[in-house]
């Protein structure tokens, strides 16, 4: 038996401004957000960590965050884990990069 389960809810900042541009006439927005989340060490002190990820939205989605986020807005998504693979064209090296496809998008503040 075969069990696959490809979710991710991720609440964060955007780290830079959304891209919006259309392809075929559908809206494509792609963002970066920072994760923030914070721990104990073993001696007890307390740390912080932050994980940086890329997302990409699509249609009606993609043009609301456009329209009403900025760097440093907060939000919270829910979508599906991506993997593209590319071959870079300087050196001919194979190249992947792990992103999140949102399939929603709740503005938080």
């Amino acid at each position: 038996m075969s069990l696959s389960y490809n979710r991710v809810i991720a609440a964060g900042n955007l780290t830079r401004e959304p891209e919006v541009k259309f392809i075929n006439e559908k809206a494509l927005c792609n963002f970066g957000m920072a994760l923030n989340s914070t721990y104990k060490d073993k001696s007890g002190e307390k740390k912080e960590d932050t994980t940086f990820i890329d997302v990409e939205a699509w249609g009606k989605t993609a043009e609301l965050i456009g329209q009403y986020l900025t760097k440093g807005s907060q939000c919270l998504i829910e979508g599906r884990l991506k993997l593209d693979t590319w071959t870079d064209a300087k050196n001919g090296d194979k190249r992947s990069k792990l992103k999140v496809v949102a399939d929603s998008v709740q503005f938080i503040g």
